[in-house]
């Protein structure tokens, strides 16, 4: 931590499981697994301090592999926050 009080933010891995029933619970059927993605990406931003967060395919088809409405309960996940090697991004990180 600097003096202003801001974290510096550095390249990181981290696995966690998010518990998708707590998410979901009283969502609409036809808006659950597009709500469990939404989801996740809030999860990812908070915990990786980045407003750039992108699913990977297999995450996405394992989310989907139920049909839209019967979702897996839990889901590991492995976040990694990386340098953005694009020049003009506004996000360093993603």
């Amino acid at each position: 931590t600097t003096k202003t009080g801001k974290k510096t933010v550095d390249p990181v891995v981290r696995d966690a499981t998010i518990h998708m029933h707590k998410y979901i619970h009283k969502i609409q059927f036809k808006r659950r697994a597009p709500r469990a993605i939404r989801e996740i990406r809030k999860f990812a931003a908070k915990a990786m301090l980045t407003k750039d967060v992108r699913i990977d395919t297999t995450l996405n088809r394992y989310i989907w592999s139920n049909g839209i409405r019967n979702l897996p309960r839990r889901v590991r996940i492995r976040m990694s926050r990386k340098r953005n090697e694009d020049e003009d991004a506004k996000e360093k990180m993603y």
